[in-house]
């Protein structure tokens, strides 16, 4: 498996007690299957993402990430899994407001020492990807809700990434864009074996996903809502 949880437990001090987050949480991510993880506000889902991003390190349990488990290793190696291995949407685009669609992803293959020559081209191929390329000139302020999003998507898989990590993708989108993005989440994820996890609260986008988690109470099971 791509991405791996095993029985992991992730607390938090609350006062004078301890908050479980993460329940005894397992969770198997093939390459090419995309996942979505749907629950209550509160219920531990971005605690999930936190930790399959190496970001949190919990309790007990191990995480696992393209082979690499992250879990007995030090904040560096952690940065460097997280970095080669890990591509993560986040809600909201976090663009840089100065630069253009082409040059956000140009920044990515900065941070990991590619040359601008490789770069440049994998950064249009990536907006080819998502429909954008007419638009790499553009930055973000002269750009719609739905294609800010879609720029993200590209960042985040400039460095190819085995896994996907998706936080409310279509929150701040109609109905139509976020269908839009969450059909073209699908089709990246298949054609570039990307282990997917999106979590989100449209229900309307389900139907587009392979398989579908529900998390109350920090727990993970594979009833659907």
């Amino acid at each position: 498996m791509t991405l791996r949880l095993d029985d992991v437990v992730l607390t938090y001090p609350d006062g004078d007690r301890t908050l479980t987050a993460l329940d005894h949480v397992d969770l198997s991510v093939a390459a090419g299957e995309f996942t979505a993880v749907v629950g209550p506000s509160g219920s531990g889902k971005s605690s999930l993402l936190a930790v399959a991003a190496t970001l949190i390190t919990p309790a007990s349990g191990k995480v696992s990430v393209a082979g690499h488990d992250v879990t007995s290793v030090g904040q560096a190696a952690r940065t460097r899994v997280r970095r080669d291995h890990i591509g993560i949407v986040f809600q909201q685009s976090n663009l840089l407001a100065s630069l253009t669609a082409l040059e956000q992803l140009l920044v990515m293959a900065h941070i990991s020492g590619s040359s601008v020559r490789e770069a440049t081209v994998r950064a249009q191929e990536l907006l080819a990807a998502v429909d954008m390329v007419d638009k790499k000139h553009k930055r973000p302020h002269q750009l719609s809700g739905g294609e800010r999003q879609r720029v993200n998507i590209a960042r985040a898989l400039m460095n190819r990434p085995e896994v996907l990590l998706v936080d409310e993708p279509t929150s701040a989108l109609d109905h139509r864009r976020g269908e839009q993005v969450v059909s073209l989440l699908a089709k990246l994820t298949k054609e570039n074996s990307l282990a997917t996890v999106m979590v989100t609260h449209d229900l309307a986008t389900l139907g587009l996903v392979d398989t579908v988690l529900t998390m109350v109470d920090g727990r993970l099971t594979s009833e659907r809502p």
